[in-house]
C-alpha cells in the first residue's frame, strides 16, 4: 500500500471514530442509523484534511492527524446543525 493510500485510511477511520464517539456522549438513543450516519460524516469531513497536503506536502502526519481530528468533530456538527434546521425545507 502506498504512502498516501495510508494517509488517507488513517484520516477516515480518525474521522468514523470521531463519529461513533460523538454519538456515544450524547444523550440521544443508539440506532444502527445514527451510528452509521455519523461514522459516514465524521469520516468524509476528516478526510478534506488531505487537501492541506497540496499547499503543505511536507506536513508532518501529527499535524494532518489534528487537522483532520478538529475537521472531524467541527464539520459534522455544523453539517449536522443544517441539515437539522433545513430539512423541513426540502421535505415539503
Amino acid at each position: 500500500m502506498q504512502e498516501h493510500e495510508k494517509t488517507i485510511l488513517t484520516l477516515i477511520a480518525i474521522g468514523g471514530l470521531i463519529g461513533m464517539s460523538r454519538l456515544l456522549v450524547s444523550n440521544e438513543p443508539l440506532s444502527w442509523r445514527m451510528i452509521v450516519g455519523r461514522t459516514i460524516l465524521g469520516s468524509a469531513t476528516s478526510t478534506i484534511a488531505g487537501i492541506v497536503l497540496i499547499q503543505f506536502p511536507d506536513l508532518s502526519p501529527i499535524a494532518l492527524v489534528a487537522i483532520a481530528c478538529a475537521l472531524g468533530i467541527l464539520g459534522s456538527t455544523f453539517i449536522e446543525e443544517y441539515l437539522k434546521k433545513n430539512a423541513n425545507k426540502w421535505g415539503g
